[in-house]
Parts: C-alpha cells; sequence; structure tokens
C-alpha cells in the first residue's frame, strides 16, 4: 500500500498544477491499473486504460487522463531502466562471469533507444498519426483528431514543466527500490540468508525479464521461472525463490480482487447516475 501511495504521486505531479486534483484520486487510478493488469485475464496494456477510466468517473477528463498516463509510463519505464541497471551492478560485483549480464546489457541498450523514440514520439506531436487516421477512416476520423489534438496539447502541457518529469521518475525509482525492499523482505520470511542488496538485484533483474514478457496475462508461468532463474545467480534454492514468486501471487490477489470489486461498484454507482439524470 505503501508503494500504491508513492506510485499515484508520481502520477499526480505530473497534472497540471493550476487544477486542483486531488493526491487520493491519482492514488486510487493507479491502484486499479495494476490490480487490473494483475489479476484480469489480459496484458498490462488493458490496465493502463483502466486505471486511467478510473480516474475520469472522478472528475479529470478524458484528455488529461489519458496525457498524464502516457507520461507517468514513459517516467517510470526510465525509472525502471536504471533500476535495472542497478541490478546488473550488483551481478556484475557478486558474479562477474554470469551469463546472463552481456544479453540483459544489450535489452537495456535497446530499451534506452525504445525509450528515447517514445518520448521523442511524444514530443514532435501526433501529426502522423491523424494523418493515418484520415486516410484509413476518411470522415469518421473527424472526432478522432479533434481528441488525439486535445491530447497533445495536455502533452505539451507537460513536458513544458521539466522539474515535473524529474520529479516523476525520482519517486518512480524510489518506488522501484521500494519493490526490492519488499522482495527482501519476502526472502526474509521464508527464512532466507540474503542481505538487500542481493533482493535488491534479484528484482531489478527479474523486471528486467518480465519487460520481455509483457504481452503474457499476469506473467503467468514467466515469474516463477524467473525467480528461480535469477534467484540461483544470488544462491538462492529454486523452492525458496518459487516460494517468493508464490507470496507475490498472493499479494496481488488479496489488493487486487477488493480493489476491482471497489472499482466496478463505482461504475455501477455512475451508470444509475447517468440514468437518473435520463429519466
Amino acid at each position: 500500500m505503501v508503494l500504491f501511495a508513492g506510485l499515484g504521486l508520481a502520477w499526480y505531479i505530473l497534472l497540471p498544477a493550476s487544477r486542483m486534483w486531488r493526491p487520493r484520486l491519482l492514488i486510487w487510478g493507479r491502484m486499479v491499473r495494476d490490480a487490473a493488469g494483475g489479476c484480469l485475464p489480459f496484458s498490462l496494456v488493458g490496465g493502463f486504460v483502466l486505471g486511467a477510466r478510473a480516474i475520469t468517473l472522478h472528475g479529470i477528463i478524458w484528455p488529461d487522463a489519458i496525457a498524464s498516463t502516457v507520461v507517468d509510463l514513459s517516467t517510470e519505464f526510465i525509472a525502471q531502466i536504471v533500476f535495472i541497471l542497478l541490478g546488473v551492478i550488483i551481478l556484475a560485483i557478486r558474479a562477474p562471469g554470469a551469463p546472463i549480464l552481456l544479453p540483459i546489457t544489450i535489452g537495456v541498450a535497446i530499451a534506452l533507444l525504445a525509450a528515447a523514440a517514445f518520448i521523442t514520439l511524444q514530443r514532435r506531436g501526433n501529426a502522423p498519426l491523424i494523418a493515418l487516421s484520415q486516410r484509413i477512416l476518411g470522415g469518421w476520423s473527424d472526432d478522432a483528431a479533434t481528441h488525439m489534438t486535445a491530447i497533445q496539447s495536455r502533452l505539451d502541457a507537460i513536458y513544458q514543466n521539466p522539474a515535473r518529469i524529474a520529479a516523476s521518475t525520482a519517486l518512480h525509482l524510489l518506488c522501484w527500490i521500494g519493490t526490492g525492499f519488499a522482495s527482501w523482505l519476502a526472502f526474509h520470511l521464508l527464512g532466507a540468508q540474503l542481505d538487500f542488496l542481493g533482493a535488491l538485484g534479484i528484482e531489478a533483474l527479474l523486471h528486467a525479464v518480465l519487460a520481455m514478457a509483457i504481452l503474457v496475462p499476469g506473467y503467468a508461468g514467466v515469474q516463477e521461472a524467473a525467480y528461480a532463474a535469477v534467484g540461483a545467480l544470488f544462491g538462492q534454492p529454486p523452492e525458496l525463490a518459487l516460494g517468493v514468486s508464490l507470496l507475490r501471487r498472493a499479494r496481488d490477489i488479496a489488493l487486487g480482487v477488493p480493489i476491482l470489486l471497489v472499482w466496478q461498484y463505482t461504475e455501477w454507482q455512475n451508470k444509475q447516475a447517468r440514468k437518473s439524470l435520463l429519466f
């Protein structure tokens, strides 16, 4: 729950300062995003959409919700790259000859290029996307072009404040390190002899592997195999690493299911309110 608060604040920082948004609204949106990505039978991409949807139910308009979500994903991705680099450094110090070092280092380099391209696309505007939609949809694309222009104006407003971008990235990095602490706590409670840096290295390299399986719903099977493989690099037996993975699954369910039920109740209330206005 502490991590949810930090992640929600990292998102909140990006919204326009001229409007009186409440931090708890963005924390709630982040909770819905992660719960959907971890519990529902589709990829994390669906979680991003539902997280944005959750905050629009409480007064944030769609252009603000979508633009801030896109930039929040960008700052979190950059922080994740830094986090993975920390894991690579820790592994390089403790196991210099580990065969996983080279492919992960290459993957980090590719991720940096992808992040740069993604941010550049956001900064240069959506004219190519609008032109493509007009070519494909013809007159049906008028509304889409209007909405995309509104989103781009929000993106431009966010990127005009580099201090907020930097603060969001730093807060995301702090939360990534917090996941390392949670991993250390799980190993410790299961009786493992593992220090904090070792747990931090396992968590960082785990996310390097999971990043390549983003389209797998809930990382089914991938997470367990990754925990066993990466844990072995730090001297942890497979059954112990698997136990930590199961604790992670239990946490996702224990927190995710109640969050999704509350979100569905909010959706139902919103639907009932719209019906009462119609009649």
